[in-house]
This record gives structure tokens, sequence and C-alpha cells, in this order.
């Protein structure tokens, strides 16, 4: 597997323009505005009222995922190469993906629950998301630089809080805003824009698949790493689902919370690993001449945690809910 990775390399560059990279920005702030338009105020009361689950879900998103992913890349480590791995840990510090409360609806899950954790996790992504991101990232470099050659992990921490904040913190605030004094339009805006969100999500998506595929020779060695990629991506979506579904068990949540705390596990925002991987401050191509396994884990990500998120919702689905669970 390890050979097939290597190889990545040397089939081609990918190269995002200026124009590609804007479109992705743009869709990426407004998806995040879709989704503040369902934060209200009082999710947080809700939130300090019954803080079990809550607290449970954010401990998974902020240290149970990047910690799992990071026992993952260590165990993999000897079929994996250190780029791809740095694209796991990159997608697993991304906050939860905007998707997942339609995910915990369809599986009859506690829909307050999944607001409240995307909401909270979204809103201290532009400081968890870089800090997660270099310490997991800092301590797989120290292991991985034994066994391999690996760039130094320096981290801009100012030039990434900035781009999370443009592209996550002003849309929510925005969404928030119009939430709060102008809640006949966020209540019409509301499902059209996730609806809307969720096509554009896709299209971002696919420019980036589509602009890697364009960079890469087309040969079958080609296709067959693609695939070796997309396996890891099921491994690493279903170890992270595992982790909130046996969490979830473990602290003995209600069943419905349950089913959200998976889902809510298993759903990354990992539009925004893509946008920060074509940031040349905080990914410089002089330093990180080879990120073609990164940005392929972050594309069939956000493909896969789509099928796996509404096939486990499913599942979910199909199970009866006891009274009172």
């Amino acid at each position: 597997m390890k050979e097939i990775l290597i190889g990545l390399k040397d089939f081609g560059e990918i190269d995002l323009g200026s124009g590609e990279m804007f479109l992705v920005n743009i869709i990426l702030a407004f998806v995040m505005f879709g989704v503040a338009l369902g934060i209200k105020v009082e999710m947080f009361k809700d939130v300090f009222k019954n803080p079990k689950s809550v607290i449970t879900g954010l401990l998974l998103q902020w240290l149970g995922l990047p910690l799992a992913t990071f026992i993952l890349v260590i165990l993999l480590n000897p079929v994996i190469t250190p780029i791809v791995a740095i694209g796991m840990l990159l997608v697993a510090s991304c906050p939860g993906g905007n998707i997942s409360n339609f995910m915990s609806s369809l599986a009859k899950g506690n829909i307050e629950l999944s607001v409240s954790m995307t909401a909270v996790s979204t809103i201290a992504s532009p400081f968890v998301t870089p800090f997660n991101f270099w310490l997991w990232g800092t301590l797989y470099c120290k292991y991985a630089s034994i066994h391999n050659d690996i760039p130094t992990l320096e981290i801009p921490f100012p030039e990434m809080l900035q781009q999370i904040v443009i592209l996550l913190g002003i849309p929510i605030i925005l969404g928030i805003l119009v939430s709060r004094y102008l809640p006949k339009l966020a209540k019409a805006l509301e499902k059209p824009a996730q609806i809307l969100s969720l096509i554009l999500f896709m299209g971002m998506v696919a420019v980036s698949l589509t602009q890697v595929l364009s960079g890469l020779e087309v040969k079958w060695e080609v296709y067959l790493a693609i695939l070796t990629v997309l396996l890891l991506v099921i491994i690493h979506n279903a170890t992270v689902l595992g982790t909130g579904f046996f969490v979830g068990k473990l602290v003995k949540a209600p069943e419905r919370d349950l089913r959200s705390l998976t889902i809510e596990t298993g759903i990354q925002n990992s539009g925004l690993g893509l946008a920060l991987l074509f940031n040349s401050k905080i990914f410089d191509p002089n330093i990180w001449t080879d990120m073609t396994g990164m940005v392929l884990i972050a594309a069939l990500w956000g493909v896969w945690h789509i099928v796996s998120g509404l096939t486990v919702a499913t599942i979910f689905k199909r199970r009866k809910l006891e009274k009172g669970a």
C-alpha cells in the first residue's frame, strides 16, 4: 500500500488557481451562513440545562476524534505515507459538518443536541482547529521523522486563525444576527439554504477532485492510488463513527443522544480542510512540495461521509426507539 501512495507524488502537481480558490471560499462561507440561520440563542440555554450529552459530544469532537485518528495513523504508519497521515489529522481537526443535523433528523436522533454540537464546535473552531492540528500533527511528525522524511510541521497560527475567522466566523455571526433580529427571513431562508448548501458543498468537492485529477497523469496506477486513499478514508471514517458510538454507550447516553453523538463524530467539515490546504501562507508549496495525498483525503472524505452518514442514519431509523429513550 505504501508504495502505491508514494507513487502519487510522481503523477503530477495540483494547482488550484485563484479563481477556483475564490469559488471554494465563497461556497464554504455560504454553507456556514446557512448553518448559522438555524442557530438560536435558546439552544445554548438548553445546553447548560442538560449538559451531559453535549459535553460528551464536544469532548468527542475536540479530543476523542483527533486522538482516535492519531492512534490510527500510528498503527497504519508502516503502510501509509506521512502526507496522507497529516491529511487525516487535518480532517480530524476540523469542526463538525453541516449535513450532520439533517442526518440526525433522519436517524430520529436528538436534533437539539446535534445542532448545539455543530454550533458550539463551529464557533470554537477558529481556535480549536489550528490548536488540534498543530498538537497532533507535531506529535505525529516527531514520531514519523524517525521512519520517514517529512517537512517540519510549522503552522502559522495567525494566518490559519485569520482564514478560519473569515470563512467561518463572519458568516456564522451574520447568520446568527439574521436569525435573532430577522426571524421571519431566517425561517424562510433556512430550508432552501440547507438544500443549496448541500448542493454547493458537493460542487466544491467536485471542483477540488476535478482539479486534482486534471493535475495527475492518466495512468492505471493513479486510479489504484485514488482507490487506496478512498479505502483509508473509509477505515478512518468507520473508526471515528465507532468511537462516537462506543463512547456514547460508555457514558450511557439516551438512545436519541447516542444516535446524534455517533453521527456528529463521523461528519466533519472537510471543506474547511480543503480551503486551508490551498492557502499557500499555511502550506507553503516550497516546503510542502507533495500535497496530493492530503488533498485527496479531504476531498474523498467530503464524498464518503455523506454515504456513510446516510447509511448509519438509515440503520438507526429502522431501530425502534423505546419510550423515553
